[in-house]
């Protein structure tokens, strides 16, 4: 195996790519959100930065590399408008995760079950825009059963609050060190 695991060719490199990204995507958003240091408004101005990202990806990029590539310019409105859809889907989730983690939603816990139910919504609905339901097979049931027990079994045995820091800690001396 050479390039990317379990053969699964060039698109893999891109699914493990994806794959880094979410998944370090909560664990970012929060720590943008506490650093803010502000707690009524800190998830707004991350959002806001949330933006400025997609701002900096998702429409100067493309726009630059199609530019260089002389690309066609004209698009269909189909095309448009499921991409626009995409687009608010993907905004309103983030904005749905800031909202969690305000309501104390642990990063732990929150990303875990997005990313344990969105998969079975994304088959869902893949499922029924291209009538497959009748193809269903039962390892597909089982996995999805398999998910949601994994999605129960992080929101009933996630890890405990962290505990206090020691007082040596909160007078600014490193931990371990005897004053």
């Amino acid at each position: 195996m050479t390039g990317t695991s379990a053969g699964l060719g060039s698109w893999g490199t891109y699914v493990l790519l994806t794959v880094v990204c979410f998944g370090s995507y909560g664990v970012l958003l929060h720590t943008g959100q506490l650093a803010m240091g502000d707690p009524d408004n800190g998830r707004y101005k991350a959002f806001l930065f949330v933006g400025l990202a997609y701002l900096a990806t998702a429409v100067l990029a493309p726009a630059t590399l199609m530019w260089l590539n002389g690309a066609d310019w004209s698009m269909t409105s189909s095309g448009a408008a499921w991409s626009f859809a995409a687009g608010v889907a993907g905004a309103v989730g983030a904005f749905g995760i800031l909202l969690a983690f305000g309501a104390k939603g642990s990063p732990a816990v929150v990303m875990s079950l997005v990313f344990c139910g969105a998969p079975m919504v994304n088959a869902a609905i893949a499922i029924t825009l291209h009538g497959q339901w009748s193809e269903i097979r039962w390892q597909f049931i089982v996995g999805v059963v398999l998910a949601a027990l994994g999605a129960y079994m992080v929101v009933a045995f996630k890890p405990g609050p962290a505990p206090p820091p020691t007082a040596s800690h909160q007078s600014g001396q490193p931990l371990g060190v005897d004053g």
